[in-house]
């Protein structure tokens, strides 16, 4: 899965140069003017990581950091701060609100890429590797193939995705819409129902009868993949 990036920055030149930089370094990357807005999007699908801005319109960057961190859902989601504030006692506000990383402007993108990758293989692991572990299913995302218990899982295209998906997300429950905009894509039009389908295709191909299903149905809230342990 390619890492889905949420940057909020209310300066058009930079956040126009922060997405075409980024999506050459191969992340997908929604574009954010404001506090308000940003809080709207990470509502409608979850980024993996959210460049935030530290002087904002209508909301804060620090307040949008604090609203995030405090909220289960959201808890998680990597944040590196941007700001020309570079007074340590508003970087270690900035920290203790609960950013993950801070970047004083202006600053190189070289430098920035380099703070993302690292704040996603120390916070989302499965993000960064080519190889991921849940319990005794693996993911080879280079070479499209999925294990369990050591024995080949054939999979198709759209099953893949949705496994690896949920294997980024372990014990977070998704509704049926939100795996179709960030397994489908927002800009497809899928019926919610077809989400169904291929998670009972996916359990189909993953388990035999004496394996656990490691996919819980939530009552009338959808899916989510059992956290280890």
């Amino acid at each position: 899965m390619i890492p889905q990036i949420l940057v909020v920055e209310d300066e058009d030149a930079l956040s126009t140069l922060l997405q075409y930089n980024l999506e050459k370094e191969g992340y997908a990357v929604r574009l954010s003017a404001d506090g308000e807005d940003a809080l709207v999007q990470v509502d409608e699908r979850l980024p993996d990581l959210i460049v935030l801005d530290w002087m904002l319109p209508k909301i804060s960057g620090i307040e949008v950091c604090r609203r995030l961190r405090s909220r289960t859902d959201t808890r998680n989601v990597p944040i590196v701060m941007l700001t020309a504030r570079g007074e340590e006692s508003d970087r270690i506000r900035g920290l203790d609100t609960g950013a993950d990383d801070y970047v004083i402007k202006p600053f190189s993108m070289t430098e920035l890429t380099a703070r993302l990758r690292a704040v996603l293989r120390r916070i989302r692991p499965g993000l960064a590797e080519d190889r991921v572990h849940h319990g005794d299913i693996i993911v080879d995302r280079v070479a499209h193939r999925v294990k369990r218990a050591g024995r080949e899982i054939h999979l198709g295209p759209t099953e893949f995705r949705l496994l690896d998906y949920l294997i980024q997300h372990p014990g977070r429950v998704f509704s049926r819409e939100q795996l179709l905009d960030s397994v489908w894509g927002s800009d497809v039009y899928v019926e919610a129902r077809t989400v169904d389908v291929h998670i009972g295709r996916l359990r189909k191909a993953l388990n035999r009868d004496e394996e656990t299903d490691p996919i819980r149905t939530v009552r009338s809230a959808g899916y989510s993949l059992e956290a280890e342990g």
